[in-house]
């Protein structure tokens, strides 16, 4: 990594919040100065009245390592010649008001293994990519009409050794990628791997932004992980935090004894709800500081997209909060003007630089334009998570079928807004902790039901528009909630429903990468059409997915409930024949192979609003996709179509 001087250029963009490389600048680096090998460290600590530089190679005691202030807003220097890639480090920080804290550099890369938290020198230089393909491809792509099917994991426990220590990233190269690609995922996105000291916050309490965390193994080990991926033909993506921050002793709160980093105002500051300080996004250093770290993975580690966090609590000023828990903005509204100008210059940043990469906002309220250009007055990012997708689903799919009929509107809404944004339809981590159930728990009914809802779930997750993510062990089963403590329950799949869900998801997977209509034109209103939205007394709806070549289409049927119909009609655009090429209740799927094995023959009835029909079975609880035969125009008594 080429290391930037303190100049007074460089120093000018930070502190305009503009230094979008800063941590060239900052942190330590291995380096020469004057014939001799050593460490320099750089820090902005802007009213610490002294710093030190602390660690084994000095007892952990500063007196002979006193940084210089060259910066009259802050910034600390200092070159220690001898320290080689492995130091330990922290900075010792005196305040005005008497205190001493012990830190961690804010742009570490490498940090001791926890419970242990010491910066540690590495040098991220000397790793060897291989993806110049992968990146050149990416280059090229558009990703709004490309496949995007995303597999969530959380390393520490998607498997785990026989004495329940984590799997390295090496190991995890060649155990879970292999296993992404087999089972036809197009990326996968980590759970926050950047240093965090509590397992159980998965992550998202983060003490070191520029910190791989060491409990998988070293930087250029993830760098091997993403590598494999790529070769592989998968991306990957991480989950961002640039919301809020833990306050841990170590880390970014009160860094330099007073609010650094967080907001000064109290109220602004406290994220009661998570027990975090909220990043002040106004604050131009704190801007170049997470916008740099966006771009320095993508940089350093050439991670191909970001998760946006929690981006609710970051546009709204009373988010969880009670009334008198807030100030309004200076025009009296509860809109964060800060936080909206912030992700505006972070996507700007980004994208200028990586075009085509993802940027995917978990925003869970109705905030207009979010996957919108900025110069259109949106937030910039190129993606949105579709919560309100995901709740109306979870909350029909977990009631007796019997009762479905009444709540028809929850399968059918989404439609009202599925264009509004570019979405990416999520079942993630989120919908199955806390006492909320596995997704498969979630079904009702007894056993064969649980399992054909879920099938019916993942079908009419897979067909309807918008891109695709699920969490790990969704894909076989799990019955017992996430738990990070331990490896998922891969057992199961010794089990014969729970290795037929496998084997269903898996070729689900498949199905939805080959089907242009399933994914090309996921966020126009041209690859989609209705066929039948509002049979809500047997709770059946079918729709049309259309690709860009006009005769490339695909009908869907879709079942909520456990009957069977044997010569069920439905309209059709062409007098063709159709294929039945997927039906989720096929017996290898665990279903009961109620099947359309024979060529399905148009009619010239007028039905659901199109010139022809024809009739099928349907299954129950199940999906059905049918296909056009090409060049298979039928003749009925005469007429030619």
């Amino acid at each position: 990594m080429n290391t930037e001087a303190v100049n007074e250029y460089n120093v000018y963009l930070f502190h305009q919040g503009t230094n979008y490389q800063s941590y060239k600048m900052f942190g330590a680096h291995l380096t020469e100065l004057n014939g001799k090998k050593g460490v320099l460290f750089n820090l902005w600590a802007p009213k610490a009245r002294l710093v030190n530089v602390v660690g084994e190679f000095n007892s952990w005691c500063g007196k002979d390592h006193y940084m210089t202030r060259v910066s009259d807003l802050g910034i600390w220097s200092i070159f220690i010649p001898g320290l080689e890639e492995g130091t330990c480090y922290k900075y010792e920080i005196h305040t005005y008001s008497g205190d001493i804290y012990l830190k961690a550099d804010p742009f570490g890369v490498y940090a001791e293994r926890r419970p242990c938290s010491a910066s540690v020198v590495f040098d991220l230089d000397g790793f060897t990519w291989t993806d110049g393909d992968w990146l050149e491809r990416r280059s090229r792509s558009n990703v709004y009409n490309e496949p995007l099917l995303i597999y969530e994991v959380h390393l520490g426990s998607w498997k785990r050794k026989e004495n329940n220590n984590f799997l390295t990233y090496r190991e995890l190269a060649e155990e879970l990628v292999d296993y992404a690609a087999e089972m036809g995922y197009t990326h996968i996105e980590l759970m926050p791997v950047m240093e965090h000291p509590h397992d159980g916050s998965w992550g998202y309490q983060i003490t070191g932004y520029y910190s791989v965390t060491s409990r998988f193994g070293s930087p250029h080990d993830f760098m091997y992980f993403v590598n494999k991926c790529h070769e592989k033909g998968i991306g990957v993506i991480l989950d961002w935090v640039p919301g809020h921050f833990c306050k841990d002793g170590h880390g970014l709160f009160n860094f330099d004894g007073t609010p650094m980093y967080e907001y000064h105002n109290t109220i602004k500051k406290e994220n009661v709800q998570w027990g975090t300080a909220n990043f002040d996004l106004g604050k131009p250093e704190v801007r170049s500081f997470l916008i740099s770290n966006a771009l320095f993975w993508m940089d350093m580690y050439h991670i191909d997209g970001l998760r946006i966090d929690a981006v609710a609590s970051m546009l709204y000023l009373d988010y969880a909060k009670e009334p008198g828990q807030w100030e309004p903005n200076q025009f009296g509204g509860r809109e964060n003007l800060e936080a909206i100008e912030f992700m505006k210059m972070l996507n700007q940043a980004v994208f200028e630089k990586y075009p085509n990469t993802l940027m995917i906002a978990e925003e869970s309220t109705s905030w207009p334009l979010v996957t919108k250009p900025t110069y259109m007055g949106g937030l910039g990012y190129n993606y949105k998570w579709n919560m309100g997708w995901m709740n109306d689903m979870l909350k029909y799919m977990e009631m007796d079928p019997i009762y479905r009929k009444w709540h028809h509107n929850l399968i059918t809404f989404s439609f009202f807004y599925a264009f509004s944004e570019n979405f990416i339809l999520p079942l993630s981590h989120d919908e199955v902790v806390h006492g909320k159930k596995s997704l498969i728990d979630k079904m009702p009914g007894d056993y064969w039901r649980k399992f054909a809802g879920l099938r019916t779930l993942y079908g009419y997750m897979m067909t309807h528009p918008g891109k695709k993510l699920l969490f790990m062990s969704g894909e076989f089963g799990q019955f017992i909630e996430w738990d990070e403590k331990k490896s998922l329950d891969w057992h199961l799949l010794e089990y014969d429903m729970h290795q037929k869900l496998h084997n269903y998801v898996k070729a689900l997977n498949h199905l939805y990468l080959k089907e242009k209509a399933l994914w090309e034109q996921d966020h126009e209103w041209q690859g989609f059409k209705w066929i039948d939205p509002n049979n809500y007394n047997q709770s059946i709806i079918v729709f049309l997915r259309y690709s860009k070549t006009p005769d490339d289409y695909l009908i869907v049927i879709c079942n909520f409930t456990p009957v069977v119909y044997e010569n069920y009609r439905i309209g059709i655009p062409e007098l063709v024949e159709y294929n039945e090429i997927f039906n989720s209740d096929k017996d290898v799927f665990g279903g009961s192979n109620q099947l359309n094995n024979a060529i399905n023959m148009a009619e010239p009835l007028r039905w659901h609003n199109q010139p022809y029909s024809l009739q099928i079975k349907v299954p129950p609880m199940a999906v059905v996709i049918l296909k056009p035969v090409i060049n298979s125009c039928l003749e009925y008594k005469g007429k030619e179509c």
